[in-house]
């Protein structure tokens, strides 16, 4: 009980009634943002704002979320980037806020691209609270009250000068409601919004009438009210002018595609009128009161007499462009995962597993060293052409994917050497090489390719870009891609069976600049460059034996035959059998050879001779060192494992290129070489692997240079390694002798090992390092089984390429400075784009888009030039020049000036164009003899028919009223008073700032 009654242990709940609000919180909150932005450091502007600063100036923003109790607004600060400001830390009592200076500057009335309250007040700094995303509007009167009153507030708290708005009503209706707070004065922010416009208010004297009473000034006489006033008229109707587009060419296959043109050839331009509508704004910019009459009986607003005209042009939603169609439906087939099977039947699938089936194991048993199925049921090439006829039997002509005709005329577009019949190889060689010397004289911008990993114009991989891109779009789509894929395919593997040259391809290895795709059909081409060589020297081979048994017989003709030519090369001495398989008779041969060569290696005749090398002798006889034939080195042996004793060698007549490689299978070498690992075995493998194009010419070396050693192929191979010093022999004499680098006698050493397990082989019977028909038929086996997609994928490149030059093209023709910098910088964004590995299609689209927006600014630029008869000029001196560049600033600028408004030739042809609407829409009101009548370009209005208007009703009228009055008192501070006005067909807004002096109200 003493606890209890302790009056130190009792417990007593306080109420703290101090606490702040919800309401308090959001004022305090506004307040710090105010502070945080530096709104509340109050400045002076030395000048106002120059002429078109609104419009060539850049404007900023800043944001921030915050919230009342559980209701989200964003808080925006809108400012004019400017360096004119400076502190005023004594700022005088008497200076107004920046913002109601803003209310009389006339310098940026009708600003064309700006936020609305910079049209409607003039500001050129504000803050902005609206509700935030998913957010009800604020409709209620209390709820708009209490963020008013807030507003004022925080202004007020803060002593910021900047007007602050809040948003209010639907936010399609534009409605704010602000303040802006000055020592001793107060401009008040107010916004009406009708969907129609009061009968009474529909002219200027009514508007004159609201704002006088608005003011509510009892000074005599009033002081007069600036006006500034501002009609639109809208043009839509272009049935007069000419269609932009080219129309299409019946005469052709494409006649049926608008904008159609041959292959090779990308379409372009819009699909239709591209410019929607031609806005014309006159302006009379300073009127007072009195001087002009605007009523509901009679106006002295005659457009032709406003002072200053302004133009802009709205183009086509949604504008349809051939070339952006085009690339859009090409770049959706990179996402197809269908195969050519799939899409073109299970039947053809089968037949073509069973073609793939076949080949590989044709190759399989071709290359045993023991077959025992006879050669000519493993042909390829009658495997192949069973094929073909499988797939022509099941499927009938008139149910392919694309049409025969076309699929002929695709074909000889991108086999063009194939329309001569009959033709001997020199004539296909001779057209084959034709693309190769037209290479050299093509313009630096063709260098492309480089840029883009894509490949040459004109070649047959940019050709088939093409090619499939157009029957994508206007031909079957997806199946007849895939149709004509396979066809193309087929004619491939017909050109290397029958050793004609693929048209449109340089020579020389892959070029590994250019796309994955291009790569491969120059390997193919390697491949039959090599065949053909082959297969010619072999046939003058034998022709050549023919003629020597004609002319001689018995043991000498046969004894001449048998020696070996000093000059011939490896492919003199190659036949067909040596294509598959190695015959074992000559392995046996080799062997006894080898063995005999123990015995007596002087008695061995050389092989495969090419030229004596330097005039040196071999160390341990006294005949010639030779430099013997090799084969084609593969780039693999050319690695840093050898030394530039090796690379030295390629100059001489010893070495040949390395083999054609692609990168993907660059790329493959590289990782199986680094899987090996850096151990002491991985790094052995490794140079066992890199040595057989050593042991390759290490055996062609004993071949043409019986009873050789190591020391002898060191001096000609690497000669670095071979080391030469002057000694004293026995007798005193000095004599130079040389012995093998200090690496070479390492134990173990790789050469040494490739030289003991050299047999003594010319190049002719060796294996070949590079088997031209293995290759080609992994190539084409890669092609074969390539789907739509990756197909797609692998030519995006180069119809991008395609797409680049045809915009540079369009654009030199039309001459627009921002689409040529606009393409510049395409081609480096694409540069990187096409250069990684994996594309990366969310930026690949945006690019494209880039492109479609390039191609609609040239159509629109074309459009223009028609309408305002550009190229039609007859002096095409100043007057052209003058309507070219009016022409481009339409494109670039949101609104440009008329110099000269409607007297002008520019204004004349506009007026021109208005009176043939006009006369459109009142056809059937007027007779035809009036209409035929040709309209002149210094045509009077009064010289038309008077039923007939040369302008439309203006579609929009804008008033703005200013004054400087005493408010709200007589002997008040005079201050700004302002009212926009904003009438049009379904909207009637008037936008008042209205300002009040407080320093004794």
């Amino acid at each position: 009980m003493a606890a209890d009654n302790d009056p130190e242990s009792e417990v007593f709940e306080i109420t703290d009634f101090t606490t702040s609000s919800e309401w308090e919180r959001f004022v305090s909150r506004v307040e710090e943002v105010l502070n945080e932005w530096k709104l509340t450091e109050n400045y002076v502007e030395k000048t106002s704002p120059e002429k078109g600063a609104y419009i060539n100036g850049s404007w900023g923003e800043q944001s921030l979320d915050i919230h009342f109790a559980d209701f989200k607004f964003y808080i925006t600060h809108h400012f004019l980037k400017e360096d004119c400001k400076t502190e005023n830390g004594k700022s005088e009592e008497d200076t107004l806020p920046l913002a109601m200076q803003d209310l009389l500057c006339m310098h940026n009335d009708f600003p064309p691209r700006a936020h609305c309250l910079v049209r409607w007040y003039g500001l050129r700094e504000f803050v902005v609270i609206s509700p935030g995303a998913n957010c009800e509007a604020i409709i209620s009167e209390s709820k708009c009250n209490l963020l008013l009153s807030s507003v004022s507030m925080s202004l007020s708290n803060s002593g910021c000068q900047v007007p602050m708005f809040v948003q209010i009503q639907q936010k399609w209706r534009r409605i704010y409601a602000g303040e802006c707070q000055g020592p001793g004065v107060r401009t008040d922010f107010e916004i009406v919004h009708l969907r129609k416009v009061p009968s009474q208010y529909n002219h200027l004297s009514g508007l004159l009438d609201i704002f006088k009473s608005k003011i509510g000034c009892n000074l005599l006489p009033l002081p007069p009210v600036d006006i500034a006033i501002r009609y639109t008229y809208i043009l839509q109707d272009w049935q007069q002018s000419s269609w932009p587009q080219q129309p299409p060419d019946f005469d052709t296959l494409l006649g049926g595609e608008v904008g159609g043109v041959e292959f090779g050839n990308l379409p372009f331009g819009a699909c239709e009128e591209p410019i929607s509508e031609l806005h014309l704004a006159t302006t009379w910019p300073h009127l007072t009161e009195g001087i002009v009459v605007d009523n509901d009986v009679y106006s002295d607003l005659d457009p032709l007499q406003a002072p200053h005209w302004s133009v802009r042009v709205r183009t086509a939603d949604n504008l349809q462009c051939l070339l952006g169609d085009f690339i859009t439906e090409f770049f959706k087939l990179c996402c197809r995962k269908e195969s050519a099977e799939e899409i073109l039947g299970r039947g053809n699938a089968e037949v073509e597993g069973q073609e793939n089936s076949d080949i590989s194991s044709a190759l399989s048993k071709l290359t045993e060293p023991a077959a025992q199925v006879p050669l000519s049921k493993l042909s390829v090439s009658s495997m192949v052409h069973s094929a073909r006829r499988h797939i022509r039997r099941h499927r009938h002509i008139d149910e392919s994917p694309l049409h025969i005709d076309m699929l002929n005329s695709i074909l000889l577009y991108l086999f063009p050497d194939a329309a001569v019949e009959k033709s001997s190889d020199k004539e296909k060689t001779a057209q084959a090489n034709s693309f190769r010397t037209s290479e050299q004289d093509k313009s630096p911008d063709d260098n492309l390719f480089l840029q883009l990993k894509s490949a040459p114009c004109d070649s047959l991989t940019y050709r088939l870009a093409l090619c499939l891109c157009m029957v994508n779009y206007s031909y079957g789509g997806l199946a007849a891609v895939a149709h004509l894929w396979q066809e193309f395919v087929l004619e491939l593997r017909y050109r290397w069976e029958n050793n004609y040259l693929i048209y449109g391809l340089t020579g020389g290895p892959p070029d590994l600049r250019c796309c994955l795709l291009h790569q491969k059909f120059q390997m193919l081409n390697c491949c039959i460059e090599r065949k053909r060589a082959r297969d010619e020297a072999r046939k003058a081979q034998e022709g050549n034996r023919e003629r020597e048994r004609k002319v001689s017989g018995g043991r000498t003709s046969s004894s001449t035959t048998r020696e070996t030519p000093q000059g011939k090369s490896w492919d003199s001495w190659s036949d067909s059998e040596d294509e598959f398989f190695e015959c074992l008779s000559d392995q046996g041969e080799m062997e006894s050879s080898n063995s005999e060569a123990g015995k007596d290696s002087s008695k061995l005749k050389a092989d495969g001779r090419l030229h004596p090398y330097n005039n040196m002798t071999l160390l341990h006889s006294a005949e010639l060192l030779y430099v013997p034939v090799t084969q084609v080195t593969p780039s693999l042996c050319r690695s840093s494992a050898f030394s530039s004793g090796v690379l030295a060698r390629m100059c001489d007549g010893g070495f040949q290129e390395p083999a054609p490689m692609t990168e993907d299978q660059l790329e493959e070498q590289s990782e199986v070489l680094a899987k090996l690992g850096t151990s002491a075995e991985g790094t052995h493998l490794r140079a066992r692997m890199q040595s057989a194009c050593l042991l390759s010419d290490m055996e062609s070396f004993k071949a043409a240079n019986p009873g050789c050693v190591l020391e002898d192929f060191v001096r000609w191979y690497s000669p670095r390694d071979y080391v030469e010093e002057e000694v004293a022999d026995g007798k005193g004499s000095t004599v130079i002798r040389g012995e093998l680098s200090a690496r070479m006698k390492i134990p173990g050493n790789m050469w040494v090992e490739a030289w003991d397990t050299a047999r003594v082989t010319p190049a002719r019977r060796q294996k070949r390092l590079f088997d031209d028909t293995k290759e080609a038929e992994k190539v084409l086996h890669y092609l074969a089984m390539l789907k739509p997609g990756d197909l797609a994928r692998h030519l995006l490149p180069c119809l991008l390429h395609a797409a680049i030059m045809k915009l540079k093209q369009e654009e030199s023709v039309e001459n627009i400075p921002s689409v040529e910098k606009s393409i510049q910088q395409a081609a480096s964004q694409a540069n990187k784009l096409l250069h990684s590995v994996n594309y990366d299609y969310k930026k690949l689209e945006d690019f494209i888009n880039q492109l479609v927006t390039m191609e609609m600014v040239i159509a629109e630029a074309r459009s223009l030039k028609a309408k305002f008869a550009v190229n039609e000029e007859e002096d095409k001196g100043q007057a052209a020049d003058e309507l070219e560049k009016f022409v481009i600033s339409l494109l670039e600028e949101p609104e440009v000036v008329v110099l000269g408004a409607g007297q002008a030739r520019i204004g004349r042809i506009i007026h021109r164009l208005f009176i043939n609407a006009q006369r459109l829409q009142t056809v059937s009101s007027v007779p035809q003899a009036a209409l035929s009548a040709p309209v002149d370009d210094d045509l009077e209005p009064a010289a038309e028919s008077r039923k007939i208007p040369d302008f439309p009703p203006p579609a929009g009228r804008e008033i703005l009223l200013r004054t400087c009055v005493p408010r709200p008192a007589p002997y008040s501070k005079a201050l700004p008073q302002r009212l926009f006005c904003v009438l049009v067909k379904d909207e009637f807004r008037l936008a008042g700032a209205f300002s009040a002096d407080t320093s004794f109200f």
